[in-house]
């Protein structure tokens, strides 16, 4: 029985495999919600796996080939690593045998037959052009530590890259970057970490889990907000658009990770019946803060969502 239906089981019913890094973080939930539901509505079979986090390539890599095994028509993956040798020798094989999509991760791989997801040199940029238009060159220096997630993952140089050229004529200065897997428990570390180190720091600026590893660790410690960083996130989950309303987050970039679920499942069947589909596409960013008006509209998965998984 396939883990996870969207739609009833059909002799004939176009099956897509689905590979994400982990859903330790929200923000994958909503992207699954976004695929479920565009699956029930073109009446397609969807097949989850998880491979655990960012350092379980082996387990996403023995995914592939189960997901091949299951004679799926098309595999969609969410990878956890962007460039290792392995994991693109896998997906070039898995690519002769079936369609591979990429999904919100970036993956340097020519067999591809295609990506839904933004540009996180973008996502970065968006930050740094909001606090460089608060701290313009000239004006008293500023400091921010970046948590983000580990380096082998395609999302996190781009994302750093867009970030440090959006600020360079700007009085912020970055004092470190770290990274690890994007669990709660691995980024509370690293928050702790930076806090400890760099305790001047003016912002704390990182992945949705990092972020609300800190609200936690602020509310537990009872401090004011004007005694700690102020928050930035580099994208929205369900915890940060919280943040958001409650202003404890200032800003962050909002990539609509249900929208991407939905736009992947269409192109894969769009490559699968011959249509003339974007081999790249994804949703236009959109910088949210406490007082933007399309905030309390923003569509994430529901509370109680989540996928049945392999």
């Amino acid at each position: 029985m396939p883990a996870s239906i969207a739609g009833a089981q059909t002799e004939g019913l176009t099956r897509l495999c689905v590979l994400v890094p982990h859903f330790k973080d929200e923000y994958w939930l909503s992207v699954g919600y976004g695929l479920e539901t565009e699956a029930a509505r073109q009446g397609t079979e969807l097949i989850f796996f998880e491979a655990g986090g960012y350092s379980a390539r082996e387990s996403q890599i023995s995914q592939l080939s189960e997901c091949l095994a299951d004679g799926v028509d098309a595999i969609l993956i969410g990878t956890v690593s962007f460039d290792h040798p392995d994991l693109l020798e896998a997906v070039a094989g898995a690519a002769e045998q079936r369609p591979v999509f990429g999904l919100v991760n970036a993956l340097a791989s020519p067999e591809l037959s295609g990506r839904i997801g933004v540009d996180w040199h973008d996502m970065g940029y968006s930050v740094g052009s909001y606090l460089a238009a608060r701290h313009p060159a000239g004006s008293p220096p500023v400091s921010a530590v970046l948590i983000s997630g580990p380096e082998e993952a395609g999302w996190t140089g781009p994302l750093e890259t867009g970030l440090r050229k959006a600020i360079e004529a700007s009085s912020l200065k970055i004092s470190a970057v770290l990274g690890s897997d994007t669990g709660l428990r691995e980024q509370l570390r690293l928050v702790e970490d930076a806090l400890a180190a760099w305790p001047e720091s003016d912002y704390l600026i990182g992945s949705a889990p990092a972020i609300e590893a800190a609200m936690g660790h602020f509310a537990q410690q009872d401090l004011g907000m004007a005694l700690h960083p102020r928050l930035i996130a580099t994208y929205v989950n369900h915890t940060i658009k919280r943040g958001l309303i409650g202003s404890q987050v200032m800003a962050a970039p909002f990539d609509d990770p249900m929208e991407q679920g939905r736009m992947a499942v269409r192109q894969a069947l769009g490559v699968l019946t011959g249509e003339d589909v974007a081999v790249s596409d994804g949703p236009v960013i959109r910088l949210m803060e406490p007082d933007s008006e399309e905030l309390q509209t923003l569509k994430m998965s529901p509370p109680t969502y989540f996928p049945t998984i392999e």
